[in-house]
């Protein structure tokens, strides 16, 4: 069951929103779809979801072409709220487990299963409108699972939510892959797709400029980073051979350098001014890739 995108263009008007994308999302794994704002994130899911139609391209899901029809086997969590203020909790569920093809009883069942699953029974006969934000993306979170999708598509699902709720409902999507649903995932949170995805693809004005395995990726940046935290100042860093990137901390600074080779250049260049407590290299961040590939769009 795997999602392909081959050379997917979306044009509105003379504006092109997503431009010769080709991806291939792997059946039972979190894919990392990332970009900043307008990078043609949303306009790639509508399309996914049958929503919009592709200008160019094709877009498959085991083989047979994505359409409004299939539309009963993908789950979606936008990033925009899509519940009904004004309607309880449970009438909602049932109503949208009805449009996925749902019988009531099922629903019922995974309605009670959910709403344990997050601590909330008694939300079921509460109005929308009445729960906090963090509430409502729970509610919001089961409206995109309840039918049991074999895709699902997640558009900053952590928002609003307190690091507890982040808690829980990573360990949700986490057995949702467990159990053979292919995700895609978007979030602005990078540590977030660092610890979920094995495989991602950054966007910038509509084409893919980073794509492949977060390893993979990480290799080929080139450049390191240096935590240092020390009890002495630490600018005299900034000018050092091989720092390209030089950022203060509370307990020191965090240096990006361009090898592996500056990092022994900084260590022999703090010796005898003090005491250090950390020194560790590391792998880039998520973050900092980011950053390098989209630059001030993201701001």
């Amino acid at each position: 069951m795997t999602l392909k995108l081959d050379g997917v263009t979306k044009n509105f008007g003379r504006f092109t929103a997503v431009d010769s994308l080709s991806i291939e999302i792997p059946e039972g794994e979190i894919f990392g779809f990332l970009g900043a704002n307008g990078a043609g994130k949303t306009t790639t899911f509508r399309m996914i979801l049958g929503l919009l139609n592709p200008s160019k391209g094709d877009i498959t899901w085991n083989g047979k072409k994505v359409d409004y029809s299939t539309s009963d086997q993908i789950g979606y969590l936008p990033e925009e709220r899509g519940l009904y203020p004004k309607l309880k909790v449970k009438d909602q569920l049932i109503y949208l487990g009805r449009l996925k093809g749902m019988k009531k009883d099922d629903i019922l069942k995974e309605i009670e299963y959910w709403l344990n699953h997050f601590k909330v029974p008694e939300y079921a006969g509460k109005k929308v409108e009445e729960l906090s934000k963090g509430n409502q993306q729970k509610i919001q979170f089961i409206a995109a699972v309840l039918h049991k999708p074999r895709l699902l598509i997640l558009d900053e699902p952590f928002s609003g939510l307190d690091p507890v709720n982040v808690e829980l409902l990573k360990q949700s999507v986490l057995s949702l892959r467990n159990q053979g649903t292919s995700i895609v995932f978007s979030s602005h949170r990078m540590e977030h797709v660092e610890e979920l995805c094995q495989h991602l693809c950054i966007m910038h004005k509509g084409s893919p400029v980073v794509h492949g395995g977060l390893k993979e990726i990480k290799r080929s940046f080139g450049k390191k980073n240096v935590l240092v935290h020390a009890d002495f100042p630490l600018t005299f860093l900034k000018d050092a051979e091989g720092v390209t990137k030089y950022q203060e901390t509370s307990e020191g600074a965090v240096l990006q350098i361009s090898s592996e080779e500056a990092s022994q250049t900084i260590f022999n260049s703090l010796q005898g001014r003090g005491f250090v407590r950390k020194f560790v290299l590391e792998e880039p961040s998520l973050n900092d890739i980011f950053i390098e590939k989209v630059g001030a769009a993201y701001e």
